[in-house]
């Protein structure tokens, strides 16, 4: 199998020489720790243990995290650069945005000094796995309809309820609840952090069947009065989980927008790699105009989602990445990915719809991106609402 030709040299503007460097560091760790194992990480539907360690070790988790909580002390644009190296490395089994981008963020946003303290050095060094618990299977993204509760009863939350989808469930320690504390609607609802190793009350559903990113660890997970001390709510309140989870969504969206449009900027790689290799008629596929077109056009897009990335990332390091602009990347960007997979994968043929080809993954694995973080038809109603 053709290796990926490298696209002609483009540097985002956000990549300064720091955050290049986390960028080379992530693409070695990709390289070395998790892409040659892809195969048996589908078929265990999970990464190891170690990968994480591993990755904790080399300083990728949590890099956007101050020092003083054991993070890296850097800026977005870290954070970025790794999602970037993961997507263009065609990884979808490390769970890394989840545990870094979003929980770690959440506690470091609205945690107190002891809950971060206690936790975000274990997650920076990946002994700690973090997950939210978020949809639930008659919720997806009306959030003020979630039906999980915590009662308070004393110095604990007694929280019964399901939910489902969960990525990083078989290996998280903590897993931040969303559940509702009070009456209906969005004022009712708090996020609450259980450290979940070994509870009572606390069970891991089956693995779930996926079309694609069939190494990650997505399962079902069920609370029956399990006992999480009151001081594990994050927030000086109960009712604001809502609005916590509000005003950390555009960083969610943003982040599944970088790994769409680095999938799709490696499809492109493979395409045009494969394409000069393989013949039909007496001839590279890529003397073929047809083919040349299609390559063309498929470059061409992809350099146009990096400029709308890089945009995007730039508000956000400025701190101005508003909610509307967050969703036009993440539908843009992922409708994006699926397309530029799925032209690519033409390109090979059949041997395109076998898995062991990267191009088969990276269709395969494309299709959930339009779904979660809120599905794309949603992110075209906030942003209608805001015109």
């Amino acid at each position: 199998m053709p290796e990926p030709v490298q696209s002609p040299s483009y540097r985002s503007p956000w990549m300064e020489d720091e955050v290049a460097d986390v960028a080379a560091l992530a693409r070695t760790f990709f390289e070395r720790e998790v892409t040659p194992h892809a195969e048996r990480f589908a078929a265990q539907h999970q990464v190891d243990a170690e990968t994480w360690r591993a990755a904790g070790a080399a300083g990728l988790l949590c890099v956007s995290v101050p020092e003083e909580y054991g993070g890296g002390g850097g800026s977005f644009a870290h954070e970025a650069a790794v999602l970037w190296e993961q997507g263009r490395s065609g990884d979808d089994a490390l769970g890394y945005a989840v545990h870094s981008s979003i929980v770690a963020h959440y506690l470091l946003a609205y945690g107190s000094e002891e809950q971060k303290q206690r936790w975000l050095p274990r997650m920076a060094a990946g002994e700690l796995i973090g997950a939210i618990a978020m949809t639930e299977p008659s919720t997806g993204s009306d959030l003020q309809r979630i039906r999980t509760t915590a009662r308070r009863e004393g110095d604990h939350y007694v929280i019964n309820g399901s939910k489902t989808f969960i990525t990083n469930a078989s290996h998280a320690g903590l897993v931040v609840i969303v559940a509702r504390t009070g009456g209906e609607g969005a004022r009712g609802i708090s996020l609450i952090l259980a450290e979940v190793e070994g509870a009572d009350g606390y069970q891991r559903g089956r693995v779930l069947e996926k079309i694609g990113q069939h190494g990650q660890d997505t399962r079902e997970l069920s609370f029956t009065d399990l006992r999480v001390p009151v001081e594990n709510l994050l927030g000086e309140q109960e009712g604001q989980g809502f609005y916590q989870l509000m005003r950390q969504l555009p960083q969610e969206r943003l982040a599944i927008a970088i790994s769409a449009v680095g999938s799709a900027d490696l499809a492109v790689e493979l395409a045009v790699a494969y394409a000069k290799e393989r013949e039909a008629f007496g001839a590279p596929i890529a003397t073929f105009q047809h083919t040349r077109f299609t390559l063309a056009e498929v470059s061409t897009d992809v350099l146009a989602g990096r400029t709308f990335l890089d945009y995007c990332i730039g508000l956000h390091l400025d701190g101005r990445l508003d909610a509307a602009t967050a969703s036009r990347v993440k539908y843009w960007s992922t409708d994006l990915q699926c397309e530029v997979a799925d032209r690519c994968l033409q390109i090979f043929g059949g041997y395109g719809y076998m898995m062991e080809y990267p191009i088969a993954r990276l269709y395969a694995g494309a299709r959930v991106q339009k779904i979660y973080g809120g599905t794309n038809e949603i992110m075209k109603e906030l942003i209608s609402r805001s015109l």
